[in-house]
C-alpha cells in the first residue's frame, strides 16, 4: 500500500511554530492550489490544502517562507477525529517530510546580498 503526495502551491499565511506538550515543534499550513481547469463559469478554482510540519522542517520553512511564497511539499495524507458540540468530524490532512523553497529572492535582496560580498 501506498500513501504519498506532492503539492505545489503559495502559502495562504506566515508560518507559526507552536510547541506540544512534550516539547516537539509543530507548524500548519495551508496551500493554495490553483485547479488545472476551468469551472463552468470559466473561472479557475482554488483548493486550501492543510499541512502540518514537524521539528527542523517546521522550523526551516517558517524562517525561509512566507505568505505568497511557493513551495512543493512531499509527504503523507492522514486523518483524524475531532469532536465539536457533541459530533465527530473528519479531518484530512498532509503531513509533510520535504520541504521544497521555489520561490527565488526579489532582485533587490540579491543585488543587497552580492553588493555586501
Amino acid at each position: 500500500m501506498l500513501n504519498q503526495i506532492v503539492l505545489v502551491g503559495r502559502l495562504t499565511r506566515d508560518i507559526k511554530i507552536n510547541k506540544t506538550d512534550n516539547g516537539k515543534k509543530i507548524a500548519t499550513l495551508s496551500l493554495a492550489i490553483p485547479r488545472s481547469f476551468k469551472n463552468m463559469d470559466g473561472i479557475y478554482d482554488t483548493d486550501f490544502i492543510d499541512c502540518i510540519l514537524w521539528d527542523s522542517t517546521a522550523t526551516n520553512t517558517s524562517e525561509y517562507c512566507h505568505k505568497g511564497d511557493i513551495v512543493g511539499i512531499k509527504g503523507r495524507v492522514q486523518s483524524r477525529q475531532v469532536e465539536e458540540n457533541d459530533t465527530k468530524k473528519n479531518i484530512m490532512e498532509v503531513v509533510a517530510e520535504k520541504v521544497t523553497f521555489l520561490t527565488s529572492k526579489p532582485k533587490e535582496l540579491k543585488e543587497e546580498q552580492e553588493a555586501e560580498e
